[in-house]
């Protein structure tokens, strides 16, 4: 795949996770306090699987591209834009591994309003 090519492909994953990470923080965050108790365990868990299913693929199309853009144009290294943007999806990364995750395995195991004030705040 040619470089074009390639940033066309992390632009529209950018773009795409740029957007459905401001709706999960606009909307589905936050809808998740009205969820009752008895419920929550099991929606917290469907959520989990289902959402897995649309970011997976942009997440993993992001980072590929980016790698795939530092190794084939190696003078975009030297852009700082271009390596500010690789160390912020380096962060994106982490704290989804180790913030986000833990939260939402907390949440599976039940209705907790810190933890859903904690997962909105991090987000």
């Amino acid at each position: 795949m040619d470089s074009a090519t390639l940033f066309q492909v992390h632009l529209a994953c950018t773009l795409f996770m740029v957007g459905l990470i401001w709706f999960v923080q606009v909307v589905h965050y936050p809808l998740m306090a009205q969820v009752g108790p008895p419920e929550f365990a099991e929606y917290e868990r469907r959520h989990q699987r289902r959402t897995t299913w649309v970011v997976a693929g942009p997440m993993l199309g992001e980072a590929a591209t980016a790698v795939a853009l530092a190794v084939s144009e190696p003078l975009l290294l030297r852009s700082v834009p271009f390596v500010a943007a690789l160390i912020l999806l380096a962060v994106i990364w982490i704290s989804t591994a180790r913030r986000q995750m833990p939260l939402h395995a907390a949440l599976s195991r039940g209705y907790d309003p810190a933890v859903i004030r904690r997962l909105v705040r991090s987000n």
